[in-house]
């Protein structure tokens, strides 16, 4: 069992999946963070225009921090007539202080990070209890396979001993005619259960994500560990299992984003600093005629500077925090019905679990009788005092008995395997 919860952990695709979507959350949450660094932009521009009360035009671009420099002759009525301008520029833009801005889009992230965690921990408990259910079933459906060959093995030898009575007189052929029914049933039942256990070691093989068809356990009984008090499951469900906490993790994150959209509208303090040269064709107002006639930048300019940005009011940002709001709502509504859900998921597990461990104890007590109860029939039949269908009836009683009692340690043993899953325990 350890062996293949180590293995599925390892290797399970959806599992791995699960944890790649937490590297990938952690990496979103280092992008608002990198709001920090400073930022570079270059720009070059080169085109021709009018250029009436202006000189050295240029485009603003978004990476470059420009100051407006330069005037032209001033005209009464413009010119349609074209001057080249040309402009080469870079500027650095660094986070002075934000106001709380980036670090509401980092707490934000940083919760996205805890939700996707609490989910791939989610799926790594039911990769364990889907892993605990192949094991036990190839465990069960051995016990019966066991069952089926032992009852095929004293049914055959019930067949031989009523072929040796017919022959001596001592049975009638009807027995010898009923005997050979009821192997060839326990000939079909063994069949099946041969059938059943290579089912399961299939399903054991997908289970843990391994590249063989089938995997086999090891013949051991595992021990089924004692229930904890009811209400200490109830408290330690709502506090440690996943599917909580990843419901509570969603309300949080929803929290953090309706303050990270809050935010949006602090003031942004940059410290800002650049350096262009330029040069423009246009006749100037006064001054020297630009060389070049304005086709190559060879005047330089540089600046640096502290810029206060303030988005004071925007429609959209209060549209966009009233709706995250609502969805902080509906989430709290999902964390009540999450709750309710454990509650009754852990109250059905237990009741599942108390069950099959009362009737483990009632058909281990109808193991004992069965087998009992086969040993005088066949000591009746042995003296040629019972018939082949008295015996036949005890061999079924007895086959159907252990195969219950396998189906019973079964039951109580994926009962607890649940009750392990909602209360996080460790596998």
């Amino acid at each position: 069992m350890r062996d293949a919860l180590t293995y599925a952990q390892a290797h399970q695709p959806s599992l791995r999946a699960a944890l790649d979507r937490v590297n990938v959350a952690r990496a979103d949450a280092q992008v608002p963070r990198a709001a920090w660094l400073p930022r570079a932009g270059g720009v070059a521009e080169i085109f021709g225009g009018t250029t009436n009360n202006t000189t050295a035009s240029y485009v603003n671009v978004p990476d470059v921090a420009l100051p407006r420099i330069g005037a032209t002759r001033a005209t009464d009525t413009g010119s349609w007539s074209p001057s080249p301008s040309t402009l080469a520029a870079v500027s650095v833009d660094q986070e002075l202080f934000d106001f709380g801005r980036i670090a509401a889009q980092s707490a934000a992230a940083d919760s996205v990070v805890k939700t996707v965690s609490q989910q791939a921990e989610l799926e790594r408990l039911a990769i364990a209890l889907m892993v605990k259910e192949a094991y036990f079933a190839v465990q069960g459906a051995k016990a019966v396979l066991r069952a089926a060959q032992d009852g095929y093995e004293r049914t055959r030898l019930h067949r031989d001993w009523a072929e040796a009575g017919v022959k001596s007189g001592l049975f009638a052929p009807i027995e010898r005619t009923r005997a050979e029914a009821d192997l060839a049933r326990f000939d079909v039942n063994r069949m099946r259960a041969e059938g059943g256990v290579a089912s399961g070691q299939a399903v054991l093989a997908a289970a843990v994500g391994s590249p063989e068809r089938m995997l086999d356990i090891e013949d051991a009984d595992i021990a089924v560990p004692p229930l904890p008090p009811v209400n200490q499951a109830f408290a330690d469900a709502a506090a440690h299992d996943p599917a909580v906490l990843a419901a509570r993790a969603r309300l949080e994150s929803e929290r953090a984003v309706t303050r990270a959209i809050g935010a949006e509208t602090r003031p942004d303090l940059l410290l800002v600093g650049g350096f262009s040269t330029r040069a423009g064709g246009a006749t100037p107002s006064s001054g020297p005629e630009p060389r070049f006639n304005g086709w190559l930048p060879d005047v330089p300019n540089w600046d640096v500077g502290v810029l206060l940005h303030w988005p004071i009011y925007d429609g959209v940002v209060s549209a966009r925090q009233r709706a995250s709001s609502a969805r902080e709502r509906a989430l709290q509504s999902e964390l009540d019905s999450v709750l309710q859900q454990e509650v009754a998921a852990v109250e059905s597990a237990y009741v599942e679990a108390q069950v099959a461990r009362a009737a483990l104890d009632a058909l281990q007590r109808s193991v004992e009788a069965a087998r009992a109860n086969y040993a005088q029939a066949e000591a009746r039949f042995k003296a040629g005092l019972g018939t082949a269908l008295e015996l036949a009836d005890a061999e079924y009683l007895r086959t159907d008995a252990e195969i219950q009692l396998a189906g019973g340690r079964f039951a109580l043993a994926r009962a607890r395997a649940v009750i392990a899953k909602l209360l996080a325990e460790e596998s």
